[in-house]
């Protein structure tokens, strides 16, 4: 027997393995994606994005075992079969999918590590594509404010759309963060927030008074009518039904209000985000500020939003250069 199988026998699709312990483990590619991810949501406390971003790199590598008939566990796949695998979907994917389906796939094998499922990991011989750091468009000052001028007040969401793209740009929220904002997480008086974001870590992030003036007129104004349904009470921004909001009610109508702005840029709620940040280190702000009100935990992160010109560059060298007199 070859020593990929040796300690092993297998089951059909599943896998028998014998233990240190003399104890036995049955395992599948599907219960030990369960298995996975949750441990993804209670380890790691990722978002239900993040865990079915993880989970769909790995069934598209089950998929192609099904389709191509091949009898791997997550235990005896090698890095052959690995490599084989993106090179197949290296044809329809460009570099910087690939390159996300292999960290992907990297972090799932370092699960199976971390539960003494495995030994090794197939990924580590894997090298990512060489990929640019992809900028995304930011919006000027004027262009946000023609944005937000297309929303139509005279309906009762129009306020609400208003609230949410001012918390959006005033305080540099990712969409996630914006739909699950609670009452609970304003604390207007302290002139902060509550903000739980990635890894379920939470900060406080400054709020500006016209924020605060805009997020109580809807509060006041038009979430008191709406018939809120149990369990989101405490949920700001709701839809006409009293539910929250999905991620992609955000995207369609912050689209809409881009094309009736005739603005010609690839704007998401994320590019509010990305030109809070660069707006505020244009001002002179402190990239560490600025790092911890945006929730990254490396400054490298921070770093690659801000695509400042030359001039700006330059006039922080002039004016914090010790030898900027001499």
């Amino acid at each position: 027997m070859s020593s990929v199988f040796k300690n092993t026998i297998i089951l059909q699709k599943s896998i028998l393995i014998i233990t240190e312990n003399n104890t036995y483990l049955l395992m599948n590619w599907n219960n030990t994606l369960v298995d996975y991810q949750h441990y993804l949501k209670i380890e790691r406390g990722l978002s239900k994005n993040s865990i079915d971003s993880y989970s769909n790199d790995v069934k598209k590598l089950i998929q192609y075992l099904i389709d191509n008939n091949i009898s791997l566990t997550p235990i005896s796949i090698g890095d052959e079969m690995i490599q084989q695998f993106i090179y197949h979907i290296s044809k329809s994917v460009n570099a910087r999918t690939q390159s996300r389906q292999i960290s992907g796939l990297r972090n799932f094998f370092d699960y199976l590590i971390f539960e003494d499922y495995r030994k090794d990991n197939p990924t580590d011989l894997l090298e990512s594509p060489k990929i640019g750091r992809k900028l995304p468009d930011t919006l000027s000052e004027n262009e946000i404010e023609q944005i937000i001028s297309q929303i139509d007040l005279s309906k009762p969401e129009g306020e609400r759309n208003r609230a949410m793209l001012e918390t959006l740009y005033g305080c540099g929220l990712r969409v996630s963060e914006l739909i699950n904002l609670k009452i609970s997480d304003l604390f207007f008086e302290e002139g902060f927030i509550r903000v739980i974001g990635k890894g379920n870590k939470e900060r406080f992030v400054p709020i500006n008074l016209y924020t605060i003036k805009i997020i109580n007129i809807y509060r006041n104004q038009i979430r008191t009518k709406i018939k809120i349904q149990k369990d989101f009470e405490d949920i700001i921004f709701l839809n006409r039904r009293g539910k929250i909001l999905s991620r992609n009610m955000v995207f369609i109508f912050l689209k809409n209000l881009v094309l009736q702005a005739g603005i010609d840029k690839n704007v998401s709620p994320h590019t509010f985000r990305h030109s809070f940040a660069t707006h505020l280190l244009e001002n002179g702000a402190d990239l560490r500020a600025i790092q911890q009100m945006l929730g990254h935990e490396s400054i490298t992160t921070t770093e690659i939003y801000m695509h400042l010109d030359k001039s700006y560059l330059k006039a922080v060298v002039e004016k914090f250069h010790p030898r900027k007199n001499s």
